[in-house]
Order: structure tokens, then C-alpha cells, then sequence
């Protein structure tokens, strides 16, 4: 069948799309990282040092790889809860592979890696051409893929709760590497894949049939879109990302765990959503992601710093946060609150006439 699902028109439409609401919503969050750096640098002026920033983003680095990408799946429709587990499967793989199979530190990289792509397309094959739901595959998955882990780690000769360690050098130099004796290169590595993403799902055919995959599935298919096909290989790029983050966190921590990033699941979906993402598909933003997950950095960094707050209750101010943001857009993009906001605009302009 002749592919339809370009047409000048659908393409007229979904830049219109990209460029109204997601750009207004991407203001909205650059005024929010404004904001919380003059309220956090008023309270504590050592807010401001740029490396004390970047050595907090570090951190925090794990989910914003995950994050960008798993904007994909949720755009389509779907989501992925699992990803962290895979994290924690490409670390412990990475770790046995190089210590007790006496692989290159590289090459058992690469098949960490490949070992994520391979779970994220798993999954992400139930997805799309068995039907069942994301929720259910995705948190199966986790369970699936930190079993796994925990497998892999018994054929390691370290104890699985000590963590597999003594890379080399050249591995940790992946992080410990600073551009300009400041920036962490696996910032710069973050602004590569957030470029690739952009260029992927904003200024490509794939982006558009992804948007209008999650818009109208149906519809995509009777264009002559490969519905079940866009909406697997979304899975396989998040399932690449946690394979990325999984180096990454390796490299980092100098340890290899099958329980890295096990606690980041919901900030990735908190990024998501937050940065302008709907979770009934359709709508999203990789540039929105990567802010809003600047923003959930900068509150982690800046909240014990300046005002005292135990790191334990971090979750409560980011949770207070989604729930405003997104019952705000929820209130306000409700056709009555516009159709009011509309007749009040009226009034006004007539009682200033």
C-alpha cells in the first residue's frame, strides 16, 4: 500500500502541533528553571556554582537518558516502567562479562548494550503486535529483567551485594573525563542524544508517524503506516537508552550492581509528563522532557541546600509539583475554562475601550 502518512496537510497539522502548545509549554518550563535558580540562589548563593551544579546533575544523569526517550513510547500511547531494571541488567552484565568471562571492558559494553535492545524489542513485541498492554508488559518486564540481573550475578566469583569493581582506568575516564576542566562529558554525551532525539522525532518521517501513531492509530494504519512496527521499535530505543545509562552509571560509580538506578522509575515518568507529555499519546516533546528534568535536578539539588530539607522527602515537593502543573494544563486546556477566559478577554477589552 502507497504510504500516505506524509501528505502535506498531516504535516502541515503536526508542525503546527509541535510549534504551538509544546513550544508555549517549553517557555513555561525555561520560566521554572528561571525561577527556581533566583529563589534557590537568593536563599544560598553557593546554588550558583557551576560545578556544584554539574556534580548534582551527575546524579541525576541516569534518568535524564531514560527519560528523552521513553517520551517516545509514551507518545505512541504506551509506557515503559521497566527500564530501570534493564539498567541494572546492562551494569551487572558489563561487570561479569569483563571480570569472570574476561572479556574487553568494550565489548562486553557493546553486548550489555545489545542485551537492552534486545529486552526493550521483547517487550516491546507483546506491545504492539500481541496486543497486550504496555502497563502490564512494561511492569512484568521490570520483574523480569531485575531477576535476571540477580541471575547473572550468581555466575560472577564477587558477592552480588558488594558489586563487581577495579575497571579500568580508560572505562572510568568516560565519566571522570571534564571538558574545559568543568563540564562532565557525560553532559556532553546527554546534549548528543538529546540532539538525535530531537532530530528523530521532530525533524523526521519516523517522528511524524510516531505523533500519528499516538494520535490515531487506526488512521496511521489505513495511511500506510507500520502501526504495530513504529510503536515496537519506540521500546527498542528506550531499551537502547537504559543500555547507554547503564554504561554510564558503571563508569561512574566504578561498580558494577544489578540494582543501579532502581529508584528512578517514577522521576522518569514525572519528567515525562511534566514536560508536556500526555499519557494518552499523541503529544510530547524531547526538548520538554530534557527541561523538565532539569527542573526535577535543580529542586533535588536545590531544596536540602538551601532550605534543610532531608533528602528522603525530595519525592513529596516533585510530586506537589506534577500534580499543580498538570491540573493546571488539565483546567485550562478545558474547552469552557477557554471559552470563559474568552468572554472575560472581551469584557475587558470592551471596559478599557
Amino acid at each position: 500500500m502507497k504510504d500516505r502518512s506524509l501528505k502535506p496537510n498531516a504535516s502541515k497539522t503536526l508542525r503546527r502541533l509541535w510549534n504551538g502548545s509544546s513550544f508555549r509549554w517549553n517557555l513555561f518550563l525555561l520560566a521554572l528553571i528561571t525561577a527556581e535558580c533566583v529563589v534557590f540562589g537568593v536563599a544560598n548563593s553557593k546554588f550558583l556554582s557551576l560545578p556544584r551544579i554539574f556534580a548534582s546533575a551527575n546524579g541525576d544523569l541516569t534518568f535524564w537518558y531514560v527519560s528523552v526517550f521513553v517520551t517516545f513510547v509514551m507518545i505512541t500511547g504506551g509506557i515503559d516502567i521497566q527500564s530501570c531494571s534493564i539498567v541494572g541488567l546492562t551494569s551487572i552484565i558489563i561487570g561479569v562479562a569483563w571480570q569472570d568471562f574476561g572479556m574487553n571492558i568494550w565489548v562486553a559494553s557493546l553486548l550489555a548494550v545489545a542485551v537492552s535492545v534486545a529486552c526493550g524489542a521483547l517487550s516491546g513485541f507483546f506491545v504492539a503486535y500481541c496486543g497486550v498492554q504496555a502497563m502490564v508488559v512494561t511492569l512484568g518486564g521490570s520483574f523480569l529483567y531485575s531477576g535476571l540481573g540477580l541471575l547473572v550475578s550468581t555466575l560472577s566469583s564477587t558477592e552480588a551485594y558488594k558489586g563487581i569493581s577495579g575497571f579500568p582506568d580508560s572505562f572510568k575516564a568516560l565519566t571522570k573525563t571534564k571538558v574545559f576542566d568543568l563540564i562532565p562529558l557525560q553532559m556532553i554525551l546527554f546534549l548528543l542524544l538529546l540532539t538525535a532525539a530531537y532530530l528523530l522525532l521532530h525533524r523526521s518521517k519516523y517522528g511524524r508517524k510516531v505523533f500519528l501513531v499516538g494520535v490515531n492509530p487506526a488512521a496511521a494504519e489505513y495511511s500506510g503506516i507500520n502501526s504495530r512496527w513504529i510503536s515496537m521499535s519506540t521500546y527498542i530505543l528506550s531499551g537502547l537508552a537504559a543500555g547507554i545509562t547503564g554504561v554510564v552509571m558503571t563508569s561512574q560509580l566504578g561498580t558494577a550492581k544489578s540494582d543501579l538506578g532502581g529508584n528512578f522509575t517514577m522521576t522518569i515518568i514525572t519528567a515525562c509528563v511534566l514536560g508536556g507529555t500526555l499519557s494518552t499519546g499523541g503529544k510530547g516533546s524531547a526538548i520538554g522532557t530534557a527541561l523538565a528534568a532539569i527542573s526535577i535536578t535543580l529542586l533535588r539539588f536545590g531544596m536540602p541546600l538551601c532550605f534543610g530539607v532531608n533528602k528522603q522527602y525530595l519525592d513529596i515537593p516533585i510530586g506537589v509539583l506534577l500534580v499543580v502543573v498538570v491540573v493546571g494544563r488539565a483546567v485550562f486546556s478545558n474547552p469552557s475554562v477557554i471559552a470563559w477566559a474568552g468572554r472575560l478577554r472581551k469584557k475587558t477589552t470592551k471596559a478599557g475601550s
